[in-house]
């Protein structure tokens, strides 16, 4: 069994990129200092694969214990790290907890994997990187933007402090994935989206309106140049996000990258706006949710989805789930936290 360390592993993708590399039958380590996530997610991840993946609390901003982890686990085939601060207002309010965070913790495992005998790298990025692109879908090739935020600006340092270790590393491969917005939950509802507070995201803030916890949704801005006035993203399903990790690894341990820094988008290659997701929620759930419309929150893009081509024909990746089934996944993940 190949060994594969998953930084970040107990949250929302990394837990259900666990479950799929279990699946595919890697043995995986997961470091995870639950910041940003809860020790129950381990239980979850077991009960839907029959084995507990080895866990290991560990801040990675600690360098000599990310140094003393990798000089006990020289047998990893792979890291695929997700390990970061994710939260945009967050991170416009704290930028130095943000740079601390996801750079330095980037440049401390970079740097210890380069000991090892086998150097195979996945990064978690974003297609905050593209900011507002000028043209639709966005292609790998779109140029990147002046970030809109600090977190947006620590994707586009890390591709960038990958992108350069790659140049003089040539023992090292690495893949950066570009995600657009993961929403849903593992369809034995086991594992989802645990926001804490007040959720970031359009979903989540979705289904907990839905479920009661909060009074209304705010829809930001119906004054887009758009057919509906309301802002356009790429939703895709977090199991079909999980899976096109085990994609990337696997191309990477068969020795199949065609260079070693490679960026690939991962999308469903289709747009929808604000207004159609609650629809989409409405009919998925046959829940009447309670919105209204409030300004334009600052940072939005207009709008941001994918061109999948890259990924579908040289990964041979494609995602399988429409909206109705991921917004019908977190609901009943919803339901299932509130025991409704």
């Amino acid at each position: 069994m190949k060994k594969v360390l998953v930084t970040g592993g107990l949250g929302f993708i990394g837990s259900h990129t666990v479950v799929e590399l279990q699946q595919k039958g890697f043995e995986v380590v997961i470091i995870d200092d639950l910041s940003n996530s809860s020790i129950d997610v381990l239980a979850g991840i077991t009960a839907i694969t029959g084995k507990a993946p080895v866990f290991e609390k560990l801040d990675l901003k600690e360098k000599s214990k990310v140094e003393s982890f990798f000089e006990k686990h020289q047998d990893i085939v792979g890291v695929i790290h997700f390990a970061a601060s994710k939260a945009v207002g967050e991170s416009v309010e704290k930028p130095l907890l943000y740079y601390e965070n996801n750079i330095n913790t980037l440049v401390y495992v970079l740097k210890s994997l380069l000991h090892l005998p086998t150097q195979n790298f996945i990064f978690s990025s974003s297609c905050t990187v593209y900011g507002q692109a000028d043209q639709m879908p966005i292609t790998e090739s779109a140029p990147i933007k002046v970030a809109e935020s600090p977190y947006g600006n620590t994707k586009q340092i890390g591709e960038e402090i990958i992108k350069d270790t790659c140049k003089v590393n040539d023992t090292l491969n690495a893949i950066a994935l570009r995600y657009f917005n993961p929403i849903g939950a593992h369809s034995s509802i086991k594992i989802g989206e645990l926001p804490i507070g007040v959720p970031q995201n359009l979903v989540p803030f979705i289904t907990q309106t839905a479920a009661g916890l909060r009074k209304e949704l705010s829809v930001f801005g119906d004054d887009y140049p758009t057919p509906d006035g309301t802002c356009i993203r790429d939703y895709i399903h977090v199991v079909d996000l999980a899976k096109a990790h085990v994609v990337a690894l696997e191309r990477l341990v068969g020795k199949n990258n065609t260079s070693n820094y490679e960026i690939f988008n991962l999308g469903t290659g289709k747009g929808s706006s604000v207004l159609e997701v609650i629809q989409s929620f409405e009919k998925a759930s046959s829940q009447k949710l309670n919105y209204k419309i409030a300004p334009r929150r600052e940072g939005d893009v207009i709008q941001a989805y994918a061109d999948t081509t890259k990924a579908n024909t040289e990964l041979g990746w494609k995602a399988e789930s429409n909206l109705d089934e991921a917004l019908l996944s977190a609901w009943k993940w919803e339901k299932h936290l509130r025991n409704i």
